[in-house]
């Protein structure tokens, strides 16, 4: 086990270099110019002369071979520099480092009841197989696979906040977003329902949390149906195996073989979609987002790629795809964990 994760572990710088190249060689595209806005704020650009422009890109390398060039932006990566956000109206690195937080109580909160519902429904379908409960289950997943996300998103806004006014788009209102700004309110973690606790703040929390459900219930439907299908399969095949009918036989508790032997085992693919569903969540729910007006890294994203944002886009690519190959890192090494027949050697 140590040895293959430490392999893995060595393998990421590689993997990030590809992606680095990857996205350097799309950066080349758009030429010395466009590439010259990525690294000048908007309004200075608009002022700059022709001879200016030339200066700049001699002065940014922007004119050197492209090994040169590869050479000097993976110098200016290591040190935090990832060009000027038109979006952010700052440096994209902090630009990323404001939104993130947003996305993260986001994934945080809806994690566990995706997880949990979607398990349970799964496993409690595959054991009351073709009952009315299973009929049930298969016809709410079906429609929550079949719904795209925007339309479900909308929904929810729609019955849930311009029907009953009970969750509001947002971070928070007015009145809690003027506080949490001010000098008295420390951002300890930057995460609004934490932060809000650890400054004794109640009203805050109850706030932060009434902008947060309405996006979790957007997201969670559409999780829920592909976790609770995969579950089910799983399940299902791992009931017809003989260990099972083998433990039946013994006169163990059902309640046993399920949870004990059959759950366990059937949970491999389920972590695989599990994973990459936090995976997907922490990388950014575009539409949700953007729907709900939250200022995460989804909608950073969609604002930039809207307004062309080069340098953004770029900087959203590089951060989701660190994301990305750390998370199926996680997801490969929890699998011997899960079931002790996989040998990582």
């Amino acid at each position: 086990m140590t040895t293959y994760i430490m392999r893995r572990l060595l393998l990421l710088p590689l993997i990030m270099l590809g992606v680095t190249l990857i996205v350097f060689s799309m950066q080349q595209l758009l030429g010395p110019l466009k590439l010259l806005s990525t690294y000048v704020d908007p309004n200075t650009y608009a002022k700059l002369s022709d001879q200016d422009k030339i200066a700049l890109m001699e002065q940014y390398g922007l004119t050197d071979p492209w090994p040169v060039r590869y050479g000097k932006w993976i110098g200016n990566l290591f040190k935090g520099d990832l060009g000027w956000s038109v979006v952010g109206k700052e440096p994209v690195i902090d630009a990323l480092l404001h939104r993130f937080p947003y996305t993260v109580e986001l994934a945080l909160y809806a994690l566990f009841p995706i997880i949990g519902v979607g398990i349970w429904f799964g496993v409690t379908a595959a054991v009351h197989h073709n009952s009315f409960i299973d009929q049930v289950i298969r016809i709410f997943a079906l429609i929550g696979w079949s719904l795209p996300d925007f339309v479900w998103a909308i929904l929810v806004l729609l019955i849930f906040y311009i029907g009953l006014g009970w969750f509001p788009p947002g971070n928070l209102s007015l009145w809690a977003d003027e506080i949490v700004k001010s000098a008295t309110f420390n951002n300890y973690t930057h995460l609004l329902t934490i932060d809000a606790l650890l400054n004794g703040r109640i009203d805050i929390f109850w706030d932060a949390l009434r902008h947060i459900i309405g996006p979790i219930i957007a997201i969670s439907w559409l999780w829920w149906a592909n976790l609770l299908r995969i579950t089910r399969s799983s399940m299902l095949e791992v009931l017809r195996r003989d260990y099972i009918r083998t433990a039946r036989s013994k006169g163990l508790p059902e309640k046993l073989v399920i949870n004990k032997h059959a759950r366990r085992n059937a949970l491999i693919p389920v972590v695989t979609t599990a994973g990459q569903m936090v995976i997907g969540l922490l990388a950014g729910v575009v539409i949700v987002e953007m729907v709900f007006v939250r200022t995460g890294l989804g909608s950073f994203a969609a604002t930039a790629a809207q307004q062309l944002d080069y340098a953004s886009i770029m900087g959203v690519l590089l951060f989701t795809s660190f994301i990305l190959i750390v998370g199926n890192l996680i997801i490969d090494v929890s699998y011997a964990f899960i079931d002790p027949r996989i040998r990582l050697g």
